[in-house]
Formats: structure tokens, sequence, C-alpha cells
């Protein structure tokens, strides 16, 4: 075969294959999946568009509204995220570890507990409470989900072209393009009935488009209308996608269960008409229960510095006072009303800017245990204020315990009071056990005083090996928790770097300037 022929024959293929494409590309049925092809690829033309690598500035920025808010001891279990369509080989569960892990590196609000396939599910996990460990804790909250969608090819579009000559010549071309989507439903359960957190999950799925004969593409996510677009290689195309998907799962139910603007974390304006429709389902669903919607503001309040009452779900004239002032600030109306408009102002306030305009309350020493004056003093001798004093004891005025009894605390300041409790271990390990997870208020009221654990949802048992242990609870006249160093400021039950009991009382001195009380129990044995 001569060198003219071989000339002549690749041009008539081009020709051919030119005729091929462009016929192809004109039949009706393959014009129709261009478009559907286009349309999925695109999207609305009107939506924002993004292009992003992943979401970790997303997760940055929940940690900063974690931190904000005040949000502290959210303990949540993670089973197993399992692919439930059987084609998506990727770590899901390790990848939302990792994403919380950087959406909590300053705020230290959320602590995930692994549960899987080696260790039995959330059920096993609630019998066996964790009892490995000193205390015998429950997380108020489990995680569970999966992979739970995945519409492979549900539009191609293929065009391709070739010729033979022979047995000795074959010359082909093809150009193929394909979506998939794929699919994450994740919900946060109540570990005390198992039942699922209304409002509380995320349903998020993705567009992988690919193209060309390697098959790099892309792969889309529309969130409140706005369309974020990542690049996908070819070896890590649905991996990529699904730990996208899984940064977005975690921002997104967060942000729901502490009800923080995890919105404005992904782009999103707080006038989006899903956005304003999601505040007013979280202020309806408090609403309903006026101790809920008022115990929320109280909590606010008290870490804007402009409260300094309890957080009961109670009406009483300062937080009445506290509201009044801070809608003035967000330039509402002065009165103590808990509208909708005042908690949609609230969440969405830069509150640094807000705190310059508003005086913070001076630390109030509430229900004081006034000193009497001595039956010879003058008749209009004012009563001194005592010095704040706490008593720490045990309940029945239990003194030994043996191995694997119960231990139950009685705590009473003698004023209202904001009270912190640290427990060393048989192995000298030290962690604060109060306020936590079941109970945030530090607050203690001098008349009721509070047992541990009382009602709350976790247990502090005598070790095994019957090694005297030690109780340290510190009263002050302010919630400095969120003054503490972050070595003192990490998760409840959780081990922290202190070597001793007196140096946390160290730093408790050097946040209150010396004002506090403080108060053993050492742990006997029997």
């Amino acid at each position: 075969m001569n060198a003219p022929f071989i000339r002549r024959a690749t041009q008539g293929l081009v020709a051919l294959m030119t005729f091929s494409l462009v016929g192809c590309a004109s039949l009706d049925s393959d014009k129709v999946v261009a478009e559907k092809v286009e349309k999925a690829k695109i999207g609305p033309t009107t939506a924002p568009y993004k292009s992003i690598t992943n979401f970790s500035s997303g997760l940055r920025c929940m940690d900063s509204l974690l931190l904000d808010f005040g949000v502290r001891d959210v303990a949540v279990i993670v089973e197993d995220l399992t692919d439930q369509t059987k084609k998506i080989n990727t770590g899901t569960k390790d990848m939302l570890i990792s994403a919380v892990s950087d959406m909590t590196r300053r705020s230290r609000a959320v602590r995930l507990v692994a549960y899987g396939q080696d260790s039995g599910n959330t059920i096993g996990f609630l019998y066996q409470a964790l009892r490995r460990e000193q205390y015998a804790v429950i997380p108020p909250f489990a995680l569970r989900g999966s992979i739970s969608q995945f519409d492979d090819t549900v539009v191609r579009r293929n065009l391709d072209a070739g010729v033979s000559f022979g047995t000795n010549l074959t010359l082909s071309a093809a150009a193929t393009a394909q979506a998939s989507i794929l699919g994450i439903d994740l919900t946060m359960l109540s570990t005390q009935d198992l039942s699922v957190l209304p409002g509380v999950g995320s349903r998020n799925s993705v567009i992988l488009f690919k193209q060309g004969k390697g098959f790099d593409g892309e792969a889309q996510i529309r969130k409140f209308g706005i369309n974020f677009s990542l690049s996908t290689a070819t070896q890590e195309g649905q991996a990529q996608a699904v730990r996208s998907l899984v940064e977005l799962a975690a921002i997104e139910l967060f942000g729901r269960l502490a009800k923080v603007p995890y919105w404005s974390c992904i782009g999103a304006s707080d006038q989006d008409e899903a956005v304003v429709g999601e505040m007013r389902d979280w202020y309806e669903g408090m609403a309903a229960n006026p101790n809920e919607i008022i115990g929320y503001f109280q909590q606010q309040m008290r870490i804007r510095r402009i409260y300094d009452g309890p957080v009961d779900g109670i009406v009483n004239p300062q937080i009445k006072e506290a509201v009044a002032r801070y809608r003035g600030a967000l330039g509402l109306s002065r009165e103590p009303k808990l509208t909708f408009d005042f908690f949609q102002a609230y969440i969405a306030a830069k509150h640094e800017e807000i705190a310059s305009r508003v005086e913070p309350v001076p630390a109030a020493a509430a229900t004081p245990a006034a000193t009497p004056a001595a039956p010879s003093a003058a008749p209009n001798a004012v009563a001194t204020v005592a010095p704040l004093s706490l008593q720490v004891g045990s309940v029945d005025n239990v003194r030994s315990f043996a191995a694997g009894d119960a231990v139950r605390l009685s705590i009473k300041p003698n004023r209202d009071a904001y009270v912190y409790c640290f427990h060393q271990d048989e192995n000298q390990k030290i962690s604060r056990f109060f306020p936590n997870r079941f109970h945030h208020d530090s607050r203690v009221d001098a008349t009721q005083g509070v047992q541990l654990p009382g009602a709350m949802r976790f247990d502090i048992r005598m070790n095994k090996r019957a090694v005297p242990e030690t109780v340290a609870c510190f009263a002050t006249e302010r919630d400095v928790l969120p003054n503490l160093p972050p070595a003192l400021n990490s998760g409840d039950f959780e081990p922290l770097p202190a070597k001793s009991l007196e140096q946390v009382r160290d730093v408790f001195v050097g946040v209150t300037k010396g004002v506090l009380a403080q108060e053993y129990f050492h742990v006997q044995p029997k």
C-alpha cells in the first residue's frame, strides 16, 4: 500500500468522521441527550457560581461561629457511615471525623465518639455506657447516615466514528460525556429514646460530570441557590466528591444542632428565602415551649455579658432589661419581647460590633448571705456581704466507698455563684465534670445547690483498685469558663493536661484575680 493511497484514505476517513459526527449530533434523540447533559452540568444560569476545591474555609468559619455563640460540650456517637449503593468505596466516617476536627480547632465545641462494626452499634454503646472509663457517660446525640444514592450515568452522550481498510488498517475516534448523581443523607438522633431530632439533618447530592478519553471532569453541588463546582481527577473523582459532601454536611448538621448561622460559611445570604425559612423554623420550634426560648436568650445574653442571672427559662427583670438593651443595639424597638424579628437580627448580627454599643453588666452577688450587725452596733449600721464560700460533700454524708460504688456529691455556695468541679482519678488524671454536656449552666442557686450527678446521665464510681481520688470545686462571681486557657477549656469528662489540682486552682486565681471560693472532697476507699 503506497503513501498516496494512505494519504487519500486518511483524507477520506476525516471527511467520513466529520460527516458521521455531524450526522450523529443532528439526530433528534442525541440532541435531547446533549441538552440534558448541558443542563445538568451548568444548572440555572441565574444562580451564583463558585469554583472550590473543598469546604475547608467553611469549616474554619464554623469554628468561629461555635466559639462566638458559646457552643461547647456537644458529644455525638458516630456509627459507620455505610455505602448503601455498594458502588462507592470511601472512608466516609473518617472523612466526617476529619471535617469535625477542623471545625473545632479553637472552639473545642464538639466531641465525636467513633463507634462501628468493630465495637457494635449505638444500642450496644448505650448498654455499655463507656464503663471502660472512670465515668459512665452517655453522649446525648447519635449521628447516623450513609451514601444513600448513586445514579450512575443518568445522562450519557457518545459520538464515535471509524473506518477500516481491509485487515491491515483501522482508524477510529470517539467523544464521550456522562453525568451521574451521588447523594449522602445524615441524621441526628437523641440517645435518650433514639428519636430523630426535628430539622437536624443533611441531605445533599452532587452531579458528577465526566468527559473525554480519561474521563476528567467536575462535580457540582447546589445549596441555597449557589452552584459549587470542583474539578475531579480520574482516579479520585468520586472520593473527592464524597469528601466535599461530607464537609458540607458537617457544616449543615452542627450548624442546625447548635442554631448558629452556618449558611454564612458557605456564602448564602441571610435574606435568602430558604435561610429565612430555616430561621423561622428554629424560632417557632423554640417559641412553642416558652421556657426553651427564654432559656436560649438567657444563655446568649450571658455570653454577651449583659445578663448575669440564671438560665432557667423563667422570665425575670434582668433578662427583660438585657433583651431590651440588645434589641436597641440591633436597631429594634427597646421592649422586652422575644419576637422573630429580634431572633432573626440576633442570629445574623456581627456581635463584636454590637458589643461596642452595649455596656456589660457588673457581676452581681445575687441573694447575698449578709453578715448581721452585732446587737450593740449602731441602729443604721450597714450589713456586710459575706465572702464567697462553698460546701462540697457527699449525699447522705457518705465518706468511704467500695470499688464500683457510685459517688454522689452535694454542692452548695453561700450565695448564687458559678461553680466548676474537677476530678482527679487514681491515675492522677484530671477532668472537668461540671458544668457538662447535660447541664451547660455553671450557675448554682444558693438556696437549692446542685447534686452531682443528680438527674444527669453520667455516673462517678470508685475505681476498681480502691485508690483514693479527689474532687475540687471552685466558685466564682461570674462565668469564667470561656476565659480559661485552652488547656483547661477542653471538653467535659476529657483528661486535661493539668498536672495537679493546685495548678487548676492557680489558673482560676489568675482569671478571677483571687475572688473565688474553693473546696475539696476526698473519695476514700472502705
